[in-house]
């Protein structure tokens, strides 16, 4: 975990009392620490995508469904955030929108020339189809 630095002046730590500016080490998740990236980059689309991948990893699937679509929203070209917005949906029983989102990746992949990503949604929207 990141440890945030957090200044505190004339207070109580652990029984001692301190009258100059110190440093307090506070540790952070990972989500929190990529919400204080996002407030000095709100538009940084790498961060969003980590964002949504620890919301999936922390099980709120409506937090990282609600990220990934403003960041595919706002950055329609962030080819990979395709894939696990409709591995998402799919996991929540919501295969016809799974399917939507592979066709539009699909189509941004291959409109950009992303062969390999075009590759990995074309294979998981044949399995889903299929």
């Amino acid at each position: 975990m990141m440890q945030k630095v957090v200044y505190a002046t004339k207070t109580k730590i652990k029984g001692y009392l301190y009258k100059k500016k110190i440093r307090i080490k506070i540790n952070m998740s990972r989500i929190e620490q990529i919400t204080e990236l996002l407030k000095e980059n709100p538009s940084d689309s790498f961060l969003q995508h980590a964002l949504a991948l620890e919301y999936v990893k922390a099980g709120n699937d409506a937090e990282a469904k609600s990220v990934f679509e403003k960041l595919l929203s706002d950055n329609p070209h962030y080819v990979g955030s395709y894939y696990h917005l409709a591995k998402l949906l799919e996991r929540l029983g919501q295969d016809d929108e799974a399917i939507k989102v592979y066709e539009r990746g699909m189509d941004i992949a291959k409109e950009l020339g992303e062969q390999h990503a075009y590759g990995e949604l074309k294979s998981a929207y044949e399995y889903l189809i299929y």
